[in-house]
């Protein structure tokens, strides 16, 4: 991987060449990130998810105090598992994160001193691997001016903040400390100028990723876990208690509040796809509310009987979403072994609820994921009625059967609500977009010809993976490539072309760019990030994102054997 800029001023974007462009980004430049402003209802919703962050963790430590003082040994160490061992994986992930963040490493040294040099005469910088070490990186740390007095107050603050960030981890504040940190990062972005607002909104959108990622982790490592423990507590005593309650509310709400706010974290950080309205969050926070708790109410009636089935029952259903996430061949980290760990979270992710792992149509993926989960549903919760326990009477029987019932009928008819009226893309009506879902035409030059003279194109460290049918939607050699995706009932793309932002400074990725629904590289390599925030941050200007575009097949070919 590479990065390189050059020229004058312009704003913070993920920048790809007018040719590449897609629809989304033509269609609606306000999407843009450089354009967003950090606005009450940002800090409201930042606000109300750390309250559901603290309900969530409370309410189960405070019903395994209970369960303590009611000498239930044993639910009170299954609900402290289910707490402190998400916690503390979660702890591991976010301090390894602020150990590489926050070091001192060779590539942002040498960013910091291109930056510095290019403020001259010169305005020409250009960043390498950090495995391209030599005498070239020596001198440009060797340009930084420093100073005794400087050094050592910059050594005090580094040690105070590590110590810090020690104490905040240690005690499982990690998550509080985050929210916090990007609620003051977007506050900062209203009250700075033009330059720096747009530094502190980029800061913040990084911390909202990191935050998103770990909550949704944390969420389906503890939430899921506790809420079917709780709930079949509940059908095992045949009575609920006030916490018990609580704890599995809070729990369902943690969850279904985890999955709709990484969608439009992560929708907000891509300016390829439009925003997605507070509207569209809330009912899509709805829709899994109802569809995950019919599906844990299942799993915690039948648990409650066949408590050996349901662990194989559960390991299955993990096993086979896994195989099926993996044969679909996602692209959301940066190497193959993160790549399978992550699909191995998502398998977990769909014992649940469904979650886009993939771009393209993903309505024929949902469609037989739905039908599985609700024939699965009705299995478990037949099951459960045959079998129960004698002092459940048929009415209270029937009636736990109804709510399980209407609860996925309430999820499904609010996830036909978001498609139908509050999909960021546009309505879906039937089988057919009401509105294109991606009217682009895609024409992407030979990396090499974009690069100057003086810039090796030398291979990226890792490659995104060329599946076989972008194989074939590649011309020839030298020919430009287009990606026409043609529209439905015949409905005409009237779209303004956007005219492309040739001056300013432009940082290259020697990548292709990751397509929707992963994260783009910036936002998951932290090395790259780091980079491109030691830029932005020392450069006068903002600078602009450019990732590369694969032109030819015999391009993906010679990558493809040299790395």
């Amino acid at each position: 991987m590479a990065a390189k800029s050059d020229g004058a001023p312009v704003s913070l974007r993920n920048d790809i060449p007018p040719e590449c462009l897609s629809g989304p980004a033509q269609r609606s430049p306000q999407c843009h990130p450089a354009r967003k402003r950090y606005s009450l209802l940002d800090c409201s919703w930042t606000i109300c998810a750390l309250l559901v962050f603290f309900s969530d963790g409370a309410s189960d430590l405070w019903l395994a105090a209970d369960y303590y003082l009611r000498r239930n040994y044993w639910w009170f160490a299954l609900t402290l598992v289910f707490v402190i061992v998400p916690s503390v994986v979660v702890q591991v992930l976010s301090f390894r994160w602020f150990a590489y963040d926050y070091s001192d490493t060779n590539d942002s040294s040498t960013a910091a001193a291109a930056v510095v040099a290019a403020s001259g005469a010169k305005r020409h910088f250009s960043t390498k691997d950090s495995e391209q070490g030599g005498a070239g990186r020596d001198a440009a740390v060797g340009a930084l001016p420093t100073t005794g007095t400087m050094g050592g107050a910059r050594g005090c603050c580094r040690a105070f903040m590590w110590l810090f960030q020690c104490f905040i981890h240690i005690f499982q504040l990690a998550q509080v400390w985050r929210y916090v940190h990007a609620l003051y990062l977007g506050v900062q972005s209203r009250w700075r100028g033009d330059h720096e607002r747009r530094h502190f909104y980029w800061r913040m959108m990084f911390e909202s990723a990191d935050i998103s990622m770990l909550r949704l982790l944390e969420s389906f490592l503890k939430s899921a876990p506790q809420l079917v423990l709780q709930l079949s507590i509940m059908v095992q005593a045949s009575q609920v208690l006030p916490l018990q309650g609580l704890s599995a509310s809070a729990s369902l709400v943690s969850l279904s509040w985890m999955i709709a706010s990484y969608q439009k974290v992560l929708r907000d950080s891509r300016d390829d796809k439009l925003p997605m309205s507070y509207k569209a969050v809330i009912v899509q926070i709805l829709w899994h509310l109802f569809t995950i708790g019919a599906r844990t109410m299942a799993f915690a009636l039948f648990a409650s009987v066949f408590q050996l089935y349901f662990g194989i029952f559960i390991v299955a259903h993990w096993c086979i979403m896994t195989f099926w996430i993996i044969q679909g061949e996602t692209d959301f980290c940066m190497s193959k072994w993160e790549e399978i760990i992550y699909n191995m979270v998502v398998g977990i992710v769909y014992v649940f609820c469904w979650f886009s792992v993939r771009e393209g149509r993903t309505r024929c993926r949902m469609l037989v994921y739905s039908v599985v989960v609700f024939i699965e549903n009705v299995a478990l919760t037949t099951f459960w009625y045959l079998y129960r326990a004698p002092q459940t009477s048929d009415f209270n029987a029937l009636l736990t059967v109804c709510m399980v019932a209407s609860s996925y009928a309430l999820g499904t008819f609010f996830m036909f609500v978001y498609y139908c009226l509050l999909h960021p893309d546009g309505p879906i009506s039937g089988w057919g977009w009401g509105v294109p879902e991606e009217v682009a035409v895609e024409s992407c030059l030979s990396p090499a010809s974009s690069l100057p003279p003086d810039v090796v194109a030398s291979p990226p460290r890792t490659l995104q993976r060329t599946k076989g049918g972008d194989r074939e939607q590649m011309g020839g050699a030298n020919s430009d490539v287009f990606l026409v995706r043609t529209l439905k009932r015949g409905v005409k793309a009237t779209l303004p072309p956007l005219a492309p932002s040739t001056e300013g400074p432009v940082i290259r990725i020697d990548l292709p760019r990751k397509k929707y629904p992963a994260w783009d590289a910036h936002f998951i390599d932290r090395r790259l990030r780091k980079t491109i925030l030691v830029l932005e941050g020392a450069a006068p200007v903002t600078p602009r994102i450019q990732y590369r575009c694969l032109g030819s097949p015999t391009e993906v070919m010679e990558y493809e054997t040299t790395v």
